[in-house]
């Protein structure tokens, strides 16, 4: 894992409360659902609460790869690798916040919770240096010079 790529990526998503989670459904259609991140230091892990019987659960548990999306205003960051679903309740008591308690009132005790571990295997992403206003300022000078947009950096790492 390089320590740089994964503090790029660590770098882009932090703060981010919501991630589009990608998995794979039984008829091989591509299903995403909004899910909320836990507040944790970025090493390639995502981790998200689950009821143990959602649709996400059953596929992860059937093998389904996994993808989790992240948009700000200037950066883009696509995070994807295989997903393993955890039944630890001192795991969930570790990761327990905000979020989790929106939908869990009952705590990490909830029955039915389970944990979905996304293990980040790439990630790619692309960031617009200088937020929102250097964005649109590019777009104007590509549409002004009739010039194929240049949208920042673009990379795909592996984690």
């Amino acid at each position: 894992m390089a320590q740089d790529d994964v503090a790029k990526v660590a770098e882009l998503i932090k703060g981010a409360r919501i991630a589009m989670l990608t998995t794979v459904a039984a008829d091989g259609s591509l299903v995403s659902r909004p899910m909320g991140v836990q507040d944790v230091d970025f090493d390639g892990d995502l981790w998200f609460f689950a009821d143990a019987d959602s649709h996400k659960v059953d596929e992860i548990e059937h093998g389904s790869p996994a993808n989790a999306a992240f948009a700000d205003r200037s950066s883009w960051v696509s995070v994807s690798g295989p997903a393993e679903v955890v039944r630890d309740t001192a795991k969930a008591r570790e990761l327990w916040g905000a979020t989790a308690a929106a939908w869990y009132p009952d705590g990490p005790e909830t029955p039915g919770l389970v944990l979905v571990v996304l293990h980040g295997e790439t990630a790619e992403y692309w960031d617009s240096a200088g937020g929102r206003l250097a964005t649109v300022l590019s777009l104007v000078k590509a549409k002004v010079k009739h010039e194929r947009y240049d949208g920042g950096e673009n990379e795909t790492v592996r984690l």
